[in-house]
Order: C-alpha cells, then structure tokens, then sequence
C-alpha cells in the first residue's frame, strides 16, 4: 500500500521510500517536484552520491536519505522507517543527529520535543535559536582588532615610519596605530550567516521573532561570503559560544549558497541512513565503554597486499581494543524473525565483516542492525552464530538490534551486546 504523505503547514512529511504524488490537484505541481529534484540533486555530491529523491513521473519517491528539503512554500520532510508516530520519529532523529554531529543537546531540551509540532527543520532551528538567543544575552564575544588612521591627537602608537615620511608635511595630524574591541569576529561572522540563512527559511512564528531579534544583536558585525571559510580559532574569549558556533556550521554546511548572494534555490538538511546509523551507533559506543578504547571507522588494515604495500582498504565502523578485540559493523536495513535461520542477512555483509576479522585479528563479531517491531522480540542479541577455522578455532558472529526510536535506551542495551570485556 502506497504511503501517503500527511500535509500541514506546508509541510509534506513521509518516511524512507514514502511518495508524494505529483500533478493537478495534488500534493506538489511539476514545478514544486522539479525545484525539489533540483535541490536533492545538489546534495548528492555531500551524501557519497546516494540519490536523495527519484521521479517516477505521477510522484516522487523517496531513498534512504532522511531530513527537510525546504523550497519557497513548500518543505519536504523524509523521516527514517522507524516505529512510532511522526513526533516520536522526529524526537529520535534530533537525538541520533546530534550524537552523531556532537551537538550538545541538554536532556531538557529532548524533552520539550516530545510537545512540538513541527517540522524536522522547525524543531532544529528552535533549538539553534533558544541557546544562541540565551547565549547573546551575555553579550557577544568581542577581540581586539588593529587600526591604522591620521588622528589630531595621538591614540595608540605612533606610525614613525608613516608620521616622518607621508605626513611630513602635515604637522596636523598624527599617524596613530591602536588597537579597538570589535564585535566582527570570525567566529560572530558564522553565527551571523546562521542566522540570516535561517530567517529565509522559518515558518513557525516564534522561531521568525527571535531570528528578528537576533539579526538586530549582530548589527555591528559584517556579513561573510563564505561562513564555513572563516578562520574562527577557539580562545578564552569565545569559549562559551564554541559550542554554537560549531552547531551553525552544521546548519550551514549543507547549503552552497552564500549567504549575502541574493535569494537561494531552497535550504537542504540531510541525511544518509546508514552514515547516520553508524555514526550514531560509534559515538553512543564510545560513551557508553569509556573505560575501553573504541575506535571508529580505522584503516590500517587491508584485504591484501603486493610487493608496493597495501591494497583493498578495510574499514570497519568499530573496533573494540582489548584481549582479542572486537569488531562491529552497522547495517540500515531490516532483518526478520522467520522460519529462516539467515534472519535476512546477506552473504555479503557475512563475508565483509569474516575480511574485517581476520585482518584485525578480533576474537569476535558483531552485525548490528535496528530493531523494529515485526522481530516480536526485545532489541539486542538476535542470534549466536560461529565462523569455523581450519585451525578448529571457531570466532563468535553475533547478530543483534538497537531500538534507534529509544535512543537513551540504546547506551544500555550496546553494553549488554558487548558483554564483559574484562
């Protein structure tokens, strides 16, 4: 049955492989489907070339790329396939977004999610917005910034060089040199792109206000061409706001146009699934076994090798260092719980992660995939498997689920997948 996708506010939400019909009368013209076509395609070069939408004429049809396509009047919402209803799905993206970008996000910030309405792009722009208007409060951070002017009256240092050659005719004035504090800083120019970028695409009343009266914070502070180019160096002085700052590089990163270039094609802010997963997925890991060194996405090893060194680079999501070591690969899809033993594993990612042992040297593995409610069975070990030797050695290949719709149970259930690692 073909999903059809809910509209309010303008905003078109469907989940991965969702459609929106497409013609007269219905939920987008041709022309709103190819501005977001368009917008998709740009994209896909930040999204290892996955296709984020393909047009199938009477619809467009969604990949398994997730988050908002935002055209003038329209926004498309592609939420991940994850049980539960839209604000629950939103709430556990959000979660899974900012462990996997490090975004701070405060447990009382989740949880005012769990009462909003909006859209992916809404809830993330309120949270931009409610920490930088919290943070501006304080003032803006300021450094000093060198001037050079012909004053009447000395201020600073005097040019000598300047006073005694260009201006040795002029008694008047002094060459003075000073230094001024200045609120045009690399890091507030970024902050200030956020924002601007962010006020061409609000629709949510209370998120326009205080973009408005954050605009009017940053008067004294120049625009950038080129936000994510700025040369913002963390110091004592900007410290509180670093934060920040890294959060609207996230929000600008996946937008090409400038910020000062006169009107934008649309705002993008996606994600491909199963990057997301397994960012998601090694950083939650990391915290949860702090105690451990967990290494994620390595690549000294390879499959083979010739007489001019490496070849056929292996990469694995996680490696767990310890007696013996583990590795552990994530998978986007869905397995199911039948009558077939393979649960819906493919030999593919068996042979993957059997490469990924041997060249590690792991005395275990770990295929992990998430969780859904079809599996009629709690999220964790799904099954026990063995991977035989000719040595008679026999490698435990575990299969296992992660519930990404509860992300705060997900440390819990990691640590029980991984077991004791003493």
């Amino acid at each position: 049955m073909t999903e059809r996708p809910r509209l309010a506010a303008k905003t078109l939400t469907v989940k991965e492989y969702g459609r929106v019909a497409v013609g007269e009368g219905k939920a987008l013209t041709r022309g709103e489907a190819q501005r977001f076509l368009s917008l998709a395609e740009r994209m896909r070069p930040q999204l290892n070339n996955v296709r984020v939408l393909t047009d199938e004429r009477d619809a467009l049809k969604g990949q398994q790329v997730v988050g908002v396509l935002a055209i003038p009047g329209k926004t498309l919402e592609i939420l991940p396939k994850v049980d539960g209803d839209d604000g629950a799905v939103r709430q556990a993206l959000v979660h899974m977004i900012a462990v996997a970008h490090d975004l701070k996000v405060a447990d009382a910030e989740f949880a005012s999610l769990a009462s909003q309405r909006h859209d992916l792009l809404e809830i993330v722009i309120g949270l931009f917005v409610q920490r930088l208007t919290i943070a501006v409060r304080r003032g803006l951070p300021r450094r000093y910034v060198g001037h050079e002017e012909d004053l009447p009256v000395l201020r600073g240092r005097l040019n000598v060089v300047r006073q005694f050659t260009q201006l040795a005719v002029r008694p008047d004035v002094l060459a003075c040199r000073y230094d001024e504090l200045s609120e045009d800083t690399p890091l507030n120019r970024v902050l200030k792109a956020a924002v601007t970028r962010l006020a061409g695409v609000a629709r949510n009343a209370a998120n326009a206000r205080r973009l408005a009266e954050l605009a009017a914070r940053f008067e004294f502070v120049g625009d950038s061409a080129y936000p994510l180019q700025e040369p913002v160096q963390p110091d004592r002085t900007n410290t509180a706001f670093y934060d920040l700052y890294k959060f609207a590089r996230f929000l600008l990163s996946g937008d090409w146009q400038t910020t000062t270039g006169g009107r934008a094609m649309g705002f993008p802010l996606l994600f491909e699934m199963n990057v997301l997963f397994e960012e998601f997925i090694g950083k939650t890991l990391r915290r949860a076994l702090r105690s451990r060194c967990v290494g994620l996405q390595r690549k000294y090893c390879s499959a083979l090798e010739d007489a001019d060194g490496k070849l056929f680079q292996l990469q694995p999501d996680v490696v767990i260092d310890m007696p013996g070591g583990i590795v552990l690969d994530t998978k986007w899809k869905e397995i199911r719980q039948s009558e077939d033993r393979k649960l819906g594993v493919t030999p593919s990612d068996v042979y993957q992660l059997l490469a990924y042992a041997r060249a590690y040297g792991a005395k275990r593995v770990i295929l992990l995939y998430p969780w859904h409610t079809a599996l009629q069975r709690t999220q964790g070990i799904m099954a026990n498997w063995w991977a035989p030797s000719p040595q008679g050695e026999r490698i435990p290949f575990d299969i296992a689920t992660v519930n990404v719709g509860s992300p705060k149970s997900v440390p819990a259930t990691l640590r029980e997948i991984v077991g004791d690692l003493r």
